[in-house]
Order: C-alpha cells, then sequence, then structure tokens
C-alpha cells in the first residue's frame, strides 16, 4: 500500500484529502504545518508522495519541501502541492524544490486522486 503524507493546517483540508485517498486505498499520514510535516518525513521516509499547501505558520510548504530535498531517502519523493497560490513565481519556486503537481484550491477529490495515482504510476 503506498503512504502519503498530507501537510496543511485546514482541519477540513486534511479530513477531505485523507478519505479521498483512503477511500482510494493509500495509507495516510497527517501533518498540521510545515514544521511539523518536516518532522513527519524524517518518521516516515517510506512515504510514497507528500501533498502540501503553501500558505502555512511556522514553516511554509515550499519551505518545507526544500528541507525533506535534504532528507537522502525523499531526495526523489515527487510533490503534490494543493493550495489557494496561482502565482507563477510560486509554481516556479516549487518546481525548482522537485514539485509535480498544482492543484488549486477549492479542489475536486476524485481529480486530486487521479492526479495522485498519475504521478506514482508515472
Amino acid at each position: 500500500m503506498k503512504k502519503i503524507l498530507i501537510v496543511d493546517d485546514s482541519d477540513a483540508v486534511r479530513g477531505q484529502v485523507k478519505a479521498a485517498l483512503e477511500g482510494a486505498g493509500f495509507q495516510v499520514v497527517e501533518a498540521v504545518d510545515g514544521l511539523d510535516g518536516l518532522a513527519k518525513a524524517n518518521e516516515n521516509k517510506d512515504v510514497n508522495l507528500i501533498i502540501s499547501d503553501v500558505n502555512m505558520p511556522r514553516m511554509d510548504g515550499l519551505t518545507m519541501c526544500g528541507r525533506v530535498r535534504e532528507i537522502a531517502e525523499l531526495k526523489q519523493t515527487p510533490i503534490f502541492m494543493l493550495t489557494t497560490e496561482t502565482d507563477a513565481g510560486m509554481k516556479d519556486k516549487g518546481k525548482a524544490f522537485g514539485v509535480r503537481a498544482w492543484m488549486v484550491k477549492p479542489f475536486n477529490a476524485e481529480k486530486m486522486v487521479m492526479g495522485v495515482k498519475k504521478i506514482l504510476e508515472g
């Protein structure tokens, strides 16, 4: 079973993403912000994908992505941003950190799961 780390400061968003992913057969680990996400990534170096928001307290998602890339086991782990951010500069910064997909909130759970499957299969 593929393991996915969800990093979002919104309980509601994490709940929606978790329900959709578990319904599609994935194992889910949750983190409440970028700092917690970095800690959970260190504790779960076997995650197959990280789904993260950009704007969060304590540590934003892009900073977290950069720090995750410093963990040897996670250098190649795909990252999927699920955020309200639409700024092209932000997306470019994300690509530099290895972000493979960018989906804007509010999101369609079915499309998100399809995107996740596409990333994990490809």
